[in-house]
């Protein structure tokens, strides 16, 4: 063998070698990204799957309330049926599944409200452990959007770094959305009593 062919098998080996290690380390970041987002999904539905029995709970006391009730049961209904896979996870799909669990929000939040008329349903055992499942399932969404929004931060950041971009660009990895404050929530909500 020449110098010459040494060196270029050498080089050539490198390459290959960089190619693998790129290309494992983007795979890795994407499933982390898509682990991630799996979490905030579960997250979603166990509110989702509380939001029944708090309803049921709340309808014995509140009767008159039905409208309410109904708004809920349809936000709820909505939010359940949008479903965005990672795979196709675009700014537009990610902000409409955002906009529908935010008015499912708003609606849990009226219905939080209305407990505030009832001093019975607010000593209702049922109630406050459903009240207090709900809020540790708000907290936790919040957790997972955070840990979704890490994840495509890493993944973003190592598609888009130099040498492994040129891979990146040439395998098809895509950007990934965050997620983002929905419009006005910069403005704190008024309480009243």
């Amino acid at each position: 063998m020449t110098k010459k062919t040494i060196i270029t098998s050498a080089v050539a080996a490198v390459v290959v070698l960089w190619g693998v290690v790129s290309y494992n380390s983007l795979i890795s970041a994407e499933e982390n990204v898509e682990s991630k987002w799996s979490n905030v999904q579960n997250v979603y539905q166990r509110r989702a799957d509380l939001i029944p029995n708090l309803v049921a709970t709340v309808k014995g006391y509140a009767e008159h309330e039905k409208s309410t009730l109904e708004e809920i049961t349809d936000a709820r209904a909505k939010a359940t049926q949008m479903r965005v896979n990672v795979d196709d996870l675009t700014p537009e799909k990610l902000h409409e599944f955002q906009r529908t669990q935010g008015e499912l929000s708003t609606a849990l939040g009226r219905l939080i409200a209305i407990a505030e008329n009832y001093p019975d349903l607010k000593a209702n055992q049922n109630f406050l452990e459903l009240q207090a499942q709900l809020e540790g399932t708000e907290n936790r969404i919040n957790v997972e959007r955070k840990n979704f929004n890490e994840a495509v931060q890493a993944y973003n950041t190592k598609i888009r770094r130099f040498p492994t971009a040129i891979l990146a660009d040439l395998l098809n990895f895509g950007k990934k959305p965050y997620f983002e404050a929905e419009a006005g929530s910069e403005v704190a909500p008024k309480v009243q009593f």
